[in-house]
């Protein structure tokens, strides 16, 4: 398979984006203020998340908050280990493309352009399609069916 490289490199971004900025809503890297801390508690994100869901009923956004950073991070973690990645790689496009979505209603559509949102979703679900996954825990759990 000639896209090894390109492909471990596809997940193991894609792994990254997704863990950090679910545990930086946490405050694993760091305090709300320090240096490169977008959020830095709950606190903090959730303010972002009402303005970004400000269009569904006020009551839902902390369940779809909670619902999105366990998925980021559980996401992350399966991409960047290669373990049920096609299903990591689905979830995780189909989660950033309604990120995309909630941006662009909340905020217009350059938003999510400019956060290259619809590029995370796009390469996601061509992560998705992959025939195999190099230098993954699904790789060796094929050989070892052999």
């Amino acid at each position: 398979m000639k896209a090894k490289l390109p492909q471990l490199f596809l997940r193991i971004a894609l792994g990254i984006g997704y863990l950090v900025p679910g545990l930086d809503r946490l405050g694993v890297w760091g305090k709300n203020g320090a240096p490169g801390i977008s959020w830095g508690d709950w606190q903090h994100f959730m303010q972002y998340a009402k303005e970004v869901m400000q269009f569904l009923p006020a009551s839902i956004v902390p369940t779809l908050a909670v619902t999105a950073t366990i998925g980021e991070i559980t996401f992350g973690c399966l991409l960047l280990t290669g373990y049920f990645t096609r299903r990591a790689a689905i979830g995780s496009g189909v989660l950033s493309l309604c990120f995309a979505a909630a941006m662009a209603i909340s905020f217009g559509i350059v938003s999510p352009l400019s956060y290259s949102v619809f590029t995370v979703s796009a390469a996601s679900f061509l992560l998705a399609i992959q025939p195999q996954y190099a230098w993954s825990i699904d790789q060796l759990r094929i050989k070892n069916q052999s």
